[in-house]
This record gives C-alpha cells, structure tokens and sequence, in this order.
C-alpha cells in the first residue's frame, strides 16, 4: 500500500481502539483522526468536513426535536399499558409490547421510545412480580428492529442515505429499507416473542433477596451528632434485619469494620454502606438520624422542596467513564449528588467516591428539578426517568404532534421535500405550535451524535481517497467474492455488525461504506445492495450491551450480566444474518 493508505489505517485502528476501549468520547476520537488526516495532507478541508453540509447530520438534529416533541406530549408512553395486569400469558403480553415498540420506533429515535417504555415496564414488572430481565431486553431489541423499517427510523440510515447521495447516486427512500427490513423485524420479533422468555434469565428471586434481587444498589449514609441511634448497637437501632437492605460495611475515622457485627456500637459521624433494591435504599432517608452522606453537600437554603432523586445511566462515550466521582468533580459539575449506584450483575463494595464509572452504571443522583436539562448538554448520561411523581405531560398538544408527524411522512412519501426540508420544517412547526420551547428544542439534539456522523464523512473519505478501501476490499473481500455473490454481501454485513459491536453505529457505517462500495466494484456488483447491508449491519447490534445505546440503557435497569446479551442475541443475529441473505439479493439485485 503506498503511504496515505498505511497512514489512514493506523489512524482508523488507533480511533476503533481509542472508542472500543472508552478512553475518550466518540465525538472527540473521531473528530481528532479526521483533523490528523486533513494535516497529514491525506485529505483536504473540503472532504475533511464535508459531513457538516451532507443532509444527514442536519436530518438527524432535527429528528431529535420531533422525538422530543412526542416525549414531551406522552404520545408513546402507554405502550406498557399494552402488558395488562398480566393475567395473560407472557409471549401474548409480549407481543403486546414489542409490535407497538417496533412501529413506533420506525418513525421515531428509538433511544427516547425506551427511556419512556423501560422504566414503565419496570414498574409493571415490580407490581406484578415478574423479573424485569425477562422483558427489557426484549423492548430495546424491538426498537432497533423497528429502526430498520424506513429512513428516519435511525440516524444509521439516514448517513448512509447521506454516504449515497455524496457518492453521486440516489438517496434511500422513506420505505426503501424496509424491503429488508420489514422482514428481518418480523422475524425477530416472533423470535424475542417466542424465544425471548425462555433465553433470557430470571435476575430476581421470588423472595426479593437481596443477594439475588436483579436491581442492587450501593448507597452511604451517615449517623448525625444528634442521632438517636448514637450509643446503640447495630441490632438495637434496627438496622440488622432490613427488609431487602444489607449493611455491608462501616466506616469510623477512616478504618473500615467489615463485615459489621450486630453488638457494634454507633458512634456519630459513621458512615455506614448499604446494598439492597432501590425503593428500599431510598426507604434509608427515613429512618430518623441517618443522613445521606452525599444530601449534606447541598447547601442550607429552604429549597429542599425543589429536590428530587433520578435515575441516570452513565451513557457511552461519557466524559465520566473512567474516572471517578471525585476526579470529575460529579457536585460542582451538576449541583447534585450520587446517592446511590449499580453496576449491572454485581453489587459495588467500594465507598461512592472511590468507584471508577463504566458505561451502562445506573446512578441514583439527589438534585435540583432542572437536572433532567442540565444532564443533556454534555450528553454524559441517558436519563432514565426522576424517581417518584413525574411533572404531567402535555398531553394537550399530542393531536398537534401526531398532526405534524404525519405531515412529515407523506411529505417524504410523496418525495414533496427532501429529508432535511421536511424534518426541519416538522421540528420548527413544534416549536412554532408551542409543543416545545425554543430551549427545550436545543437540549434535545444529541450534539455528540452530530458531530459524529459530520466528522466521520471526512473518515470515511480518507479510507476511499488514499486507497485503503480498495486494497481491504482486495485483500479481505476477494476471497469471499470467489465464493459467490451472496458470500461477498453476506461478508459485509457480518463486517459491519462486528464493528458496530465496537464502535457507534454511525462510525461504523461510515467506516465500512467505503469498503463496501470498493468490494461491489471489483466484483462488478451494483454497491447499492451492499450499502443497504452496511445500514443493516450498523443497526443490528444485539451481541453486547456498549453496541447501541438503548441496550446500554437497559443493562444496569434489568440487572443483566453482559453475557445475557450473547444469550439472546447471538441466535438474533444469526437469524438477522439468514433473513438478510435471502432478501437482499432479491430486493436489490447485485448484477
């Protein structure tokens, strides 16, 4: 290979590394690698930055307003209203909730869909005694299947849409992925309906143990100065026999008891750890002298009112992966505190303040009403839900949302606008109609995402330019090409599924078009059914709980292990792989 193109594949390893291992935001490693190669002369300003003017990050910024627009209104959040009281049977109840889940998903970022659907689920599945690991899996698979069904179903699909029309042929239209897609989304689902509840585990006990309860939570808490816990044993003040609550370790100027005998006696100012299921944790502020040790960190101010606890997951790609509370300096940074934490499968011995963060960690964070808006301008955490009562949604302007949706897909049906005129004439319309406000329509645009998939064209054009796509493709794809034509597509798709597991999906898409468009051309194969394969292959991510954000959001939520994923996602995506095969090469003929 001559020189641009051994420069561009140890730029594009160092950057699938750097993203793979979480040392850095997406959006800044692959930001970084395109300015190395602008500098490096393998590309020039135009091709580095050509993604900011393509219409795919536009699309998508805008898209994120109109799925804001329908969180905002409730217009999705009763589709866990669809399980019942659960006197039917669980594949029917099933059913109920990941066909809705799909469609709506085919019109909406999928990623809001399950921040409303999960917790809800969770709290049916508390009410009725079911293990919330048996359903929430299942709903974040059914929204990335449902992506699959039209354009603006993911952000995945409109850049390949966006790599399609900078390479000079026609942009996707609004239906056509779902040539493949509407059948490999009907085959999973049947498949999470009919395989889902016997693969996946059961992560809660019928007693609510605390050692097995799927939900365990580390919190600390202090014994105050006028406790009237001071000068009483462990057993004495009640502390011993918590129902779903385990004292795991306590700490007295600065020496450790662990574990914690019932005749030890409480002196002011111990810190006490606990562990147990997270109504129960939060049940800890009650009990008369004991303080969270993180709530006296706020200051005295009568606003105790204005505060409330939420549920956040450490999102990936977080600026807080990696490092600490402490080190990030979580307080200053938020105004609140991390009352609590839990790590999907395992239950954290550490004091607070010493954990170092991963993604898919829940935090049970005590701070003021804005958190919800302050969270979302970093984009460090996929915020859940608060705990308790939420404000009302507005569900007066839901007509006015479904109103404005609909005109959005017979305007992209009827090819009456483009992608990018139609999503910012829909996301202006909301603000315009008071759905949102102008800063509510800011904070809801992931710019992390944004600048992602903007960055990643210049990426992906250093891979076609320096000759890198061509020699990966002769190297790697000609084999699998004398095995025939199906075999060469089949390859890629499996290519990009694998880097997906990685990397975003965006960056994966973007890396692997190239590549894919070079192997179609040597083989003399007509690229767009392999580009479909790429869009398919970004998407289909169910092999562990980092390849999209929504099965990040539900790890620690449904107290998986990160083993749960290959369980049930492995035969999905062997399934996936089966289906693609045999309608790609019939919907988009490859000679």
């Amino acid at each position: 290979m001559i020189l641009d193109a051994w420069l561009t594949l140890g730029v594009v390893v160092t950057a699938v590394a750097v993203m793979a291992t979480d040392r850095a935001p997406a959006s800044y490693v692959v930001m970084a690698a395109t300015t190395v190669l602008l500098v490096a002369g393998v590309i020039d300003t135009g091709q580095a930055f050509q993604g900011f003017s393509n219409p795919a990050p536009i699309a998508v910024a805008a898209l994120y307003v109109v799925a804001a627009g329908a969180a905002k209104t409730g217009l999705v959040d009763r589709l866990p209203a669809l399980l019942g009281s659960g006197a039917s049977g669980a594949r029917v109840q099933m059913a109920r909730l990941l066909v809705p889940t799909a469609v709506a998903s085919a019109f909406l970022n999928n990623t809001p869909i399950v921040a409303m659907v999960a917790p809800s689920v969770l709290s049916w599945a508390q009410r009725t005694r079911r293990s919330p690991s048996k359903w929430l899996m299942p709903v974040s698979f059914a929204s990335i299947l449902g992506g699959l069904l039209t354009l603006i179903g993911t952000s995945t699909n409109l850049v390949v849409s966006g790599l399609l029309e900078a390479s000079g042929a026609a942009p996707l239209g609004l239906f056509e992925i779902g040539l493949v897609g509407l059948p490999v989304a009907g085959a999973g689902l049947a498949f999470l309906v009919l395989a889902g509840p016997a693969l996946l585990p059961d992560r809660r006990s019928a007693v609510q143990d605390v050692d097995e309860d799927g939900r365990k939570f580390t919190v600390e808490m202090l014994v105050s100065a006028e406790s009237p816990l001071v000068g009483q044993t462990i057993d004495e003040g009640g502390l011993r026999h918590l129902d779903g609550v385990f004292l795991v370790e306590l700490e007295r100027r600065g020496r450790r008891l662990t574990p914690v005998t019932p005749s030890e006696l409480l002196e002011a100012g111990d810190r006490l750890t606990f562990a147990g299921n997270i109504g129960r944790v939060l049940d800890l502020q009650r009990i008369p002298g004991l303080v969270s040790a993180e709530e006296r960190h706020f200051p005295d101010g009568g606003d105790r009112v204005q505060r409330r606890f939420f549920e956040a997951v450490i999102a990936e790609g977080s600026s807080l992966a990696g490092s600490t509370l402490k080190e990030v300096g979580f307080r200053a940074r938020y105004g609140a505190a991390v009352v609590a934490i839990r790590r999907a499968g395992a239950r954290i011995a550490l004091k607070l303040g010493d954990i170092t963060l991963r993604p898919g960690d829940l935090l049970v964070v005590l701070a003021h009403e804005d958190f919800q808006r302050l969270a979302r301008r970093p984009r460090d955490f996929i915020v859940v839900a608060p705990l308790g009562d939420d404000p009302p949604p507005r569900r007066k302007k839901q007509g006015l949302v479904a109103l404005v949706m609909a005109g959005l897909m017979v305007a992209l049906g009827t090819q009456v606008l483009d992608v990018v005129q139609a999503s910012l004439l829909a996301a202006v319309a909301l603000v315009a109609l008071r759905v949102l406000t102008p800063a509510e329509a800011r904070f809801a645009v992931d710019l992390n995402v944004v600048v992602v998939i903007g960055a990643s064209f210049g990426l992906g054009a250093a891979i076609a330019q320096s000759g890198l796509a061509d020699q990966i493709a002769l190297v790697f794809i000609r084999p699998l090409a004398m095995l025939g034509d199906t075999t060469l597509l089949l390859g890629i798709l499996i290519g990009t599924m694998c880097l997906t597991e990685l990397i975003t999906n965006n960056a994966a898409a973007v890396l692997m078009f190239p590549i894919a468009t070079a192997a179609a051309a040597q083989a003399g194969l007509d690229p767009r059914g392999f580009a479909i394969a790429v869009a398919l292959g970004a998407s289909a991510s169910f092999l562990s709980p980092i390849g999209y954000q929504t099965n990040t959001m539900v790890y620690a939520m449904g107290g998986y292990r990160f083993t749960d994923f290959t369980r049930l996602g492995l035969p999905l995506t062997i399934l996936v792989v089966v289906v693609a095969g045999l309608v790609l090469p019939v919907a988009w003929p490859l000679r």
